[in-house]
């Protein structure tokens, strides 16, 4: 491939790719409590395919890509100033592909390895103190206010050599704030934060990659069968990221929303599965995709 089309798919790959440091993510429940010593062990795959919008004036056609994230995370639940506060660690591991028709030439590129992982700790502020097991059992939710910090620290591949990496190279951070109310067997929540990204400092060619914050929000109405089990209708809205490389800015603003679904159920005392799926409602630049992923959570108490 040429340079110009490799660097343009580089450049991809970076929004799509290190999908786990994104505004991209549907979270429904993301601040509900869970009693204080509970662990529970995580794994998700995802399936994410479509198309790849591009700066207008890029001579690129016709791109498309898949991505498979394999995840797996641990979250352990603690008490934090006598609030419900949790901690959780996220290690994807992403297989992804990308073609294109670059000035009517084709052209594609595939990569394999692990991503950049994140670490996240939540609180919340109001609504839900630090709870035992048989006292989370008797705990009616309201209204609840948390808020969180997820860092997301360079340890992905990443080869300066290469124009195309699952790493990033750099720190990201998104500082978010949540809001739950719960009506009867009704959930209504809302999300928003930000992505801040250092610079890459190690880009090819010895070039720094800049990248402005990505603000986001999302909204959740979920709807509680029994407890255990539930449904939620998922949508979100994220803007910004334009890049400079090298001292040049890219036109690569972005203006995007996703619409989903997701479906929790337990098992029993310990396993629970979830599924979702999820598909680009309006995008300006970056990754139009359908996602379908697939969940197996397995939780202790200690």
């Amino acid at each position: 491939m040429k340079l110009s089309l490799r660097t343009t798919l580089g450049a991809v790959l970076l929004l799509v790719l290190p999908a786990h440091v994104s505004a991209q993510e549907l979270e429904p429940g993301a601040y509900w409590p869970i009693p204080r010593g509970l662990n529970i062990l995580t794994v998700v795959n995802s399936f994410n395919w479509g198309d790849v919008a591009f700066d207008p004036a890029a001579p690129i056609d016709d791109a498309s890509a898949r991505v498979n994230t394999t995840a797996f995370s641990y979250t352990r639940a603690f008490k934090l100033g006598g609030r419900s506060a949790n901690f959780g660690a996220v290690v994807p591991v992403v297989t992804g592909h990308v073609e294109g028709l670059y000035l009517g030439e084709p052209a594609e590129v595939d990569r394999f390895g692990p991503g950049d992982p994140r670490i996240r700790v939540a609180v919340n502020l109001y609504g839900a103190p630090a709870m035992t097991p048989p006292q989370f059992v008797k705990y009616q939710q309201r209204t609840l206010v948390g808020v969180s910090i997820t860092v997301a620290p360079p340890l992905g591949q990443y080869d300066s050599t290469k124009l195309i990496n699952l790493g990033t190279n750099r720190w990201s951070y998104k500082p978010e704030v949540g809001f739950s109310r719960t009506n009867g067997k009704w959930v209504l929540e809302a999300m928003a934060g930000a992505w801040i990204f250092t610079d890459n400092d190690d880009f090819i060619g010895g070039r720094t990659r800049e990248q402005d914050p990505i603000g986001a929000v999302q909204v959740h109405v979920t709807y509680r069968f029994q407890r255990g089990m539930w449904l939620a209708a998922d949508a979100n809205y994220f803007t910004g990221g334009k890049t400079t490389i090298g001292g040049k800015q890219n036109l690569d603003l972005q203006r995007n929303s996703r619409i989903g679904a997701t479906f929790s159920r337990a098992l029993d005392r310990h396993q629970a599965i979830r599924m979702s799926v999820s598909r680009g409602a309006y995008t300006t630049i970056g990754a139009d995709f359908t996602s379908i992923a697939v969940g197996y959570n397995y939780a202790w108490a200690r």
